[in-house]
């Protein structure tokens, strides 16, 4: 039996262009991925040999889905095999490539005769083509994929499960395009591919490399390092062939750097011990979203210069801070930080049912010139410290935006689930 790396590889499930997919018998329920030192255009028309190809697709691909899995993505991806493979979750997959663009360019142009290239799209233009090299993948539309009800894995492929893929589609290019912005990079479009595991799960699955997307550093289309590069040679010599590898590997090179600093921090500073169930509370929710917490204990009224010297000590940090408060009755902690410094402010009264009233009228009259702000609930001082956090952390944005993925998500699956019953 052949092996790849340590893994003895079960039957050959599928082999592409670029890549052979095994089973892996030793790992139920997962598969290998394989990839080729070959590069392909053009439905598979122009097909050259690429010595090193295999291993740089590999890496750019695990930098890929590690980003996107922190981000809480649901992926096939499990780890790197070897440096030509991986392995992922064994999915069946939907025949449909799904294409997401911010600027007009490429085939679209080609389709919509009139727009100018680099027309910009606002949100993110979504489009889907059914794989099919004969018929060179035709562009299919949404009632095109709901009517074929393609059945993978046991589920059928409808009208829930098409959205659901076009606002993971979406969500997914707009965290790898804050991603690149960071290298001053821009993402100018990028197709991916949905698979159903044996649970019936959507995931994204296939690969994503310098094959699925193109990049123009500092948004010039003439500064391109994606496979358009090749696509666009006329005869390619072994020049041409050097030229687009070492793209490939820049591209690899770069993604080490996407993973953003672990510069944030908020401090919840609570003016007496009892407060540490609300506090930890606070923390939790802090902790899910990738943010650092510190918990103290402070009182603006027993204790105002030991106060006032914590919160100087965390400003000289080289961090992003954001102040909770959890201070009741009469909370001037809150307001006492806010009038000396510039970090955000939040309170978070532990307010008492008998007294809830009060414990909130404190914290929301505030002498003037003051901007801290309150909320009541423990996840809601956390979700508004991690907006703010976001606004200079893609990480923390993307976890943001996939946490309004899955609640609208387990909506609509929950609505479907009723309907059905």
């Amino acid at each position: 039996m052949a092996t790849v790396g340590d893994y003895k590889l079960g039957t050959l499930i599928i082999e592409g262009k670029t890549k052979q997919v095994y089973d892996l018998p030793q790992v139920p329920g997962h598969a290998i991925l394989v990839s080729k030192d070959r590069i392909t255009a053009g439905d598979g028309v122009k097909s050259h040999a690429l010595e090193g190809k295999a291993v740089i697709s590999n890496k750019t691909n695990a930098k890929v889905f590690e980003i996107l899995n922190c981000a809480g993505i649901k992926t096939a991806f499990v780890k790197i095999a070897t440096d030509n493979s991986f392995i992922a979750k064994k999915c069946a997959m939907i025949p449909i490539e799904w294409v997401t663009r911010r600027l007009a360019t490429g085939s679209f142009l080609k389709r919509h005769t009139g727009v100018p290239e680099g027309y910009r799209f606002y949100p993110p233009k979504f489009e889907t083509f059914y794989k099919d090299d004969a018929n060179h993948d035709p562009q299919w539309s949404e009632e095109q994929i709901v009517s074929a009800e393609f059945k993978v894995n046991g589920l059928t492929i409808g009208q829930t499960e098409y959205e659901i893929m076009r606002k993971m589609s979406i969500l997914i290019f707009e965290i790898l395009e804050k991603a690149w912005a960071t290298r001053n990079c821009a993402l100018i479009d990028m197709k991916v591919e949905y698979g159903v595991d044996e649970n019936g799960e959507i995931l994204l699955a296939d690969i994503i490399d310098s094959d699925s997307w193109r990049l123009w550093p500092s948004g010039d289309k003439r500064l391109m390092v994606d496979k358009q590069v090749y696509r666009n040679l006329q005869s390619v010599t072994q020049s041409d062939l050097d030229t687009v590898k070492r793209n490939f590997e820049l591209v690899r090179e770069q993604l080490d750097h996407l993973i953003p600093k672990n510069d944030n921090m908020v401090v919840i500073l609570m003016g007496s011990p009892s407060d540490s169930d609300h506090c930890n509370n606070i923390k939790k929710h802090c902790t899910a979203l990738g943010i650092n917490v510190d918990i103290r204990v402070a009182s603006a009224h027993k204790s105002t210069e030991e106060t006032l010297k914590i919160v100087k000590y965390y400003e000289s940090l080289p961090l992003q801070v954001v102040f909770i408060a959890v201070a009741g009755r009469s909370n001037g902690l809150g307001p006492v930080l806010s009038a000396n410094c510039t970090s955000p402010v939040i309170n978070c009264p532990p307010v008492k049912m008998d007294n809830v009233d009060k414990d909130i009228w404190s914290s929301l009259n505030v002498p003037s010139g003051l901007g801290c702000s309150t909320v009541m609930y423990p996840e809601a001082a956390a979700l508004n410290a991690a907006q703010m956090l976001a606004l200079n952390n893609y990480m923390i944005w993307s976890k943001l935006r996939v946490r309004l993925f899955d609640n609208c998500t387990s909506i609509v699956k929950a609505d479907q689930k009723i309907q059905k019953a």
